[in-house]
């Protein structure tokens, strides 16, 4: 009986393995740093000339004695980015995901990083729509920040593996559901 689930263990062993292994070595290079990451600021800096680019006059500047960077339109802080929000996290659920699951390696070698760089474009768009409704619509931001964008960077990352299992691995996961319950 164990041999039919042998499968399914090794995907959730090698899933929850790899991620937590991830997780304790980005939290080990997050500790590393008084002040904000290098992802961190790169983000907030990238997210701040996209905000630019449509308009909005902000720059970045580091927040005193915090991990945070803060993006500014004058003198005042419309938002602050801090460690969680560069994406990384999202990133290593998605990595520990395809890796667990598997497939060709050839494959893997291009669609993994084509995947982290979705992510990162996604939550460019995320931080910058955050500063966005923290500028002009702040009573929605609390909701927006922990529901809304939440949910639609991890329905990017549910796309992603989707399009890895059924478009490139070729594996239905509707037949593989169907063929379970009978």
């Amino acid at each position: 009986m164990i041999k039919e689930f042998k499968p399914a263990l090794r995907f959730i062993g090698v899933f929850v393995g790899l991620y937590l292994a991830l997780n304790l070595l980005y939290g080990w290079w997050i500790s590393t740093y008084d002040r904000a990451d290098p992802a961190t600021v790169w983000v907030t800096n990238q997210s701040s000339l996209l905000l630019n680019g449509l308009g909005e006059d902000t720059y970045t500047k580091p927040k005193f004695n915090t991990p945070t960077i803060s993006i500014f339109k004058g003198s005042r802080i419309v938002v602050n980015v801090f460690e969680g929000c560069n994406g990384i996290n999202v990133a290593i659920v998605f990595l520990a995901f395809i890796i667990a699951f598997g497939g060709d390696r050839k494959k893997m070698l291009w669609f993994i990083p084509l995947g982290v760089v979705i992510i990162h474009v996604a939550n460019l768009f995320r931080v910058s729509g955050l500063y966005l409704v923290a500028e002009y619509l702040q009573q929605y931001f609390y909701y927006v920040h922990k529901y809304a964008f939440t949910a639609s960077i991890y329905l990017i990352v549910f796309v992603l593996w989707w399009w890895w299992i059924e478009k490139i691995n070729k594996v239905s996961i509707r037949k593989a559901m169907s063929s379970e319950s009978t």
